[in-house]
């Protein structure tokens, strides 16, 4: 693991997974939880997460966004980030419901019709999120060409997108952290 990808890991461990009872969206119980915006959102840890983020874009990808509220700070600085190296990548969000007043619609930002997508999330513990963001991408005229996590909790998420004919990767599994998938810890 290279050093950059190691402090990634041990800032998620130290800073965004808490340890306890926790009931998750979908109902189940976990004896762990990530919070992964507490590492997303800070200074320290932002260019560990785009340069991550970065070294799994598809060179043909051209924009990166997902599902608001889990996407938008891992496609904001990954897309900034990008910008240093030379790379350029527009940035939006899917918005959960469709706007119905200024320009309308479920994308904000800067999606492009033919736009090649990355689709990312914070923490996916089933996926659902990234495949709904996918397929508003799709309604929208672009094309996801790798849905993206930053941390995979569950360990579903890549049959559920090939399923939907997508390719799904994570950059921290639930195991790299010291987990076993669905929060049952080691």
């Amino acid at each position: 693991m290279s050093t950059s990808r190691e402090a990634l890991r041990q800032h998620l461990l130290d800073v965004s997974v808490r340890r306890g009872q926790f009931t998750l969206k979908s109902g189940a119980t976990s004896t762990w939880f990530i919070d992964s915006k507490q590492t997303v959102c800070r200074p320290e840890a932002m260019l560990l997460v785009a340069e991550a983020v970065l070294e799994r874009c598809p060179p043909s990808a051209t924009a990166i966004g997902g599902l608001t509220m889990g996407a938008d700070p891992v496609a904001f600085v990954t897309a900034a980030y990008a910008a240093t190296k030379g790379r350029h990548l527009r940035a939006f969000s899917v918005r959960k419901e469709v706007k119905d007043h200024g320009a309308g619609g479920r994308i904000a930002g800067a999606l492009e019709p033919g736009d090649q997508v990355v689709v990312t999330e914070d923490t996916v513990t089933r996926g659902t999120s990234l495949l709904e963001a996918a397929h508003a991408i799709v309604e929208a005229g672009a094309t996801p060409v790798l849905l993206l996590a930053l941390v995979d909790r569950g360990g579903t998420a890549t049959a559920m997108a090939a399923e939907a004919g997508f390719r799904f990767e994570a950059v921290f599994t639930a195991p790299d952290l010291g987990f076993d998938y669905e929060g049952s810890t080691r």
